[in-house]
């Protein structure tokens, strides 16, 4: 009862603060509503409730079996491999789904890679215990076990010449300048030079420009050298670019307005932005990775590295899943959704006893690189950088209920100006959880994340800083260092979560 009455009177404190101009930027209001302060420059701390499958609150689908396997001698990568692409040439069915191929409990030797290469296609297996369904990848090969949606092609040693960077096809003649000199965070409207030829449903980028003038700003051109004299990149122009993957909801005269809140400000004094239509006929949608471990082999060492690096990689994907599997003893990610992943789920997973050495490029347990990824309910043991966003991230990202123990290094941004994460009862034992300008650390991280929201999470400490040009905060969670927005340090706050609140509004919204 007194933990009730404390939570309360925390609403009623945020409240009356809020209506002095003192208070948290976004606090429950008297009929229990999320109020959402602006600052000077009209920037609100963002929805981030689009994270995740279907755009968050969609039901993750239960797909039917089409394809049975069970464990072998001696290798089983290729009848692996050969259900999936049995299951991959049936047709779609109403809901974009083919079919999945499910493994029989046991163990399975797998000396390569295995991937999911169509659309509608599941692998799923019969729990992510040992006495489970167990793929242990064998050999000395530094590679990811399962690859979703690669960008090449998925038969070994044939790999495609195509580049990263077109994998967004820009549709000649829809490029346009945003016009508004100032579209805040949080925002889903604004104006460009000329509409004509957008419609509702066009999937576009929202292009934000890195200047010099806004990396000056940043002191990013100025990052100090390091001491031991490893290079420190400066930040240079046109390369920290941000790319927002949006769907145009409305048209007006020269407003377009999109389905996800832009999660940094486009200002015209910092070069603003522009938009263009695209095509991504490589990106996969409705796949899944389900009820899984996979598990590393390796040598007499804890600092061996020359075995399997990452359990799953989800790269050109779209409203996809990962849920309950675990990874044991890989030396990077259990799961990493890089670049090109949006609108992806990872759930109830857990990454386990790293085997590599502690230190950089290791140990990033569960990775985002990619746009409305939701990793929820997964703990981690061993790990460096447990709950990671990578650089030049687009936003929004969510890490909730989450759990790392014995980490050996921080989680949170990792370098380079990730925008729009939220870490959301996120408790990291052993080590810290930080938003910060990191500096020459690395090869010149400097500025981590911006829009950053640490909401009811603890760690060992917490370190929390605001950049130029953008906000940082952290409320109800542990006492915090940093000048970033903070409020209720130490005490837990409501909503509990953030997240779900916000998705709570939202879909009834939307009905």
């Amino acid at each position: 009862m007194r933990w009730k009455i404390a939570m309360v009177g925390l609403a009623m404190l945020f409240a009356a603060g809020s209506v002095a101009g003192a208070g948290p930027p976004v606090y429950p209001g008297a009929d229990g509503k999320l109020v959402y302060v602006p600052d000077e420059n009209g920037n609100v701390v963002p929805d981030y409730s689009h994270a995740g499958y279907g755009g968050g609150g969609v039901e993750i689908p239960r797909v039917p079996v089409r394809a049975v396997v069970e464990p072998g001698p001696g290798d089983d990568g290729d009848r692996i491999q050969a259900a999936l692409d049995r299951v991959s040439a049936m047709d779609l069915d109403a809901n974009g789904h083919r079919g999945a191929v499910l493994l029989k409990k046991g163990r399975y030797e797998i000396e390569g890679t295995i991937g999911i290469a169509a659309a509608g296609v599941v692998l799923r297996g019969e729990g992510q215990g040992p006495e489970g369904t167990v793929l242990v990848a064998t050999g000395t090969d530094r590679r990811t076990l399962i690859e979703v949606g690669a960008l090449r092609s998925l038969k070994r040693g044939n790999r495609s010449s195509r580049k990263r960077s077109e994998a967004w096809r820009p549709v000649p003649g829809t490029r346009r300048e945003i016009v508004d000199a100032h579209v805040s965070v949080g925002a889903r409207s604004f104006e460009v030079e000329s509409a004509q030829g957008l419609a509702v449903g066009d999937r576009i980028i929202v292009r934000r420009r890195s200047t010099s003038e806004w990396i000056s700003t940043l002191g990013m051109d100025r990052i100090p050298p390091r001491r031991d004299g490893r290079r420190v990149r400066q930040w240079q122009p046109g390369r920290y670019d941000l790319l927002f993957d949006r769907t145009i909801t409305g048209v007006s005269g020269r407003e377009i307005t999109i389905d996800v809140p832009l999660t940094n400000a486009f200002e015209r004094q910092y070069g603003g932005g522009f938009i263009y239509k695209y095509e991504f006929p490589d990106r996969l949608s409705q796949v899944g990775i389900e009820n899984l471990r996979g598990e590393s082999e390796y040598g007499w060492s804890w600092e061996d590295e020359d075995h399997a690096w990452s359990f799953i990689g989800l790269d050109a994907v779209e409203n996809a899943w990962v849920r309950r599997v675990t990874g044991v003893h890989f030396a990077h990610a259990c799961v990493h959704a890089m670049r090109y992943a949006k609108r992806v789920t990872v759930e109830d997973s857990a990454c386990l006893d790293a085997v590599s050495r502690i230190t950089g490029l290791r140990r990033y347990s569960f990775a985002v690189t990619g746009q409305m990824i939701l990793v929820q309910r997964c703990r981690t043991r061993n790990g460096r950088h447990d709950f990671l966003l990578h650089a030049r991230m687009a936003g929004p990202n969510v890490f909730l209920d989450s759990n790392a123990e014995q980490a050996h290094n921080d989680s949170g941004p990792h370098h380079r100006w990730s925008t729009g994460g939220l870490f959301d009862n996120v408790h990291v034992r052993g080590d810290a959880l930080n938003v910060e300008n990191r500096g020459n650390k690395g090869t010149g991280h400097g500025w981590t994340g911006a829009q950053m929201m640490i909401w009811n999470s603890t760690a060992e400490s917490i370190n929390c800083e605001t950049p130029p040009t953008a906000r940082n905060w952290i409320i109800g969670s542990s006492a915090a260092s940093g000048d970033c927005d903070s409020h209720s340090e130490g005490n837990p706050v409501v909503p509990r979560s953030l997240y779900r609140k916000q998705l709570e509004e939202r879909l009834q919204r939307q009905r």
